[in-house]
């Protein structure tokens, strides 16, 4: 495998990492996958893990700094099929991973995404309207 296939579904990525990553493959996918949502505009996207069956400090970090650029490109993340080999391990290397949103698998974690993309479109129009109620005070 020399890169990882990103998927657009609608206005969703989707990502199924596996077994065989190497730390050169890791990089490019980190590489191409927030390139592809800057490109694309997607409010969401969707990594599924369960067929990592473990996890290094290098992937690990990789995992996590991947998730937190995401947030800073706008979007959601749900993180899907993370075996509890994988979740152990995250923790005992002390990775945070945020406030990402996690689930058992795909189906679940899309319904999960598609809820956390709508409320999240709801408070960017909340706030448009606040601004708005503001500026009609000070005219």
């Amino acid at each position: 495998m020399d890169k990882i296939p990103i998927l657009k579904i609608k206005d969703t990525l989707v990502v199924l990492l596996q077994d065989d990553l190497t730390d050169s493959i890791a990089i490019h996918f980190q590489e191409d996958l927030l390139k592809k949502i800057f490109a694309s505009k997607v409010k969401g996207v969707l990594i599924d893990i369960s067929l990592l069956g473990i996890v290094d400090s290098f992937l690990g970090r990789v995992i996590s700094d991947t998730a937190k650029m995401i947030k800073l490109l706008g979007a959601e993340l749900v993180l899907v099929g993370m075996s509890s080999s994988v979740a152990i391990t995250l923790v005992e290397l002390g990775l945070e991973i945020g406030n990402v949103s996690t689930s058992l698998d795909i189906d679940s974690g899309l319904e999960l995404l598609t809820a956390l993309v709508k409320s999240n479109a709801v408070k960017e129009v909340d706030n448009i309207q606040i601004t708005e109620e503001g500026k009609n005070d000070f005219i």
